[in-house]
């Protein structure tokens, strides 16, 4: 599992300690912004990306998208394990 965020890599590092999660890895788009570009998740007017999950297969295919509408709410984890477990 891959998280992009703008945090700074020592924030992540800290909130990945702090909620005792080891098996993340964690990728910074602070600088260039290039994933939030990419990907169509970046809110210039904020300065954030917005909340989504983009599932991708061993073929380096999308399978699955997930926008979340408000950046304060959660996904809906419950349609991204679904769509996992369609994939396998």
């Amino acid at each position: 599992m891959l998280t992009v965020s703008l945090d700074l890599p020592f924030a992540q590092k800290r909130w990945c300690g702090a909620a005792n999660i080891d098996r993340v890895i964690t990728l910074s788009d602070y600088q260039e912004r290039s994933f939030g570009q990419a990907y169509g998740v970046l809110v210039k007017e904020l300065k954030l990306l917005c909340r989504s999950i983009f599932i991708i297969d061993d073929k380096n295919l999308i399978r699955y998208i997930q926008f979340v509408p408000e950046i304060t709410h959660e996904p809906d984890y419950a349609a991204v394990i679904g769509a996992v477990k369609n994939l396998v």
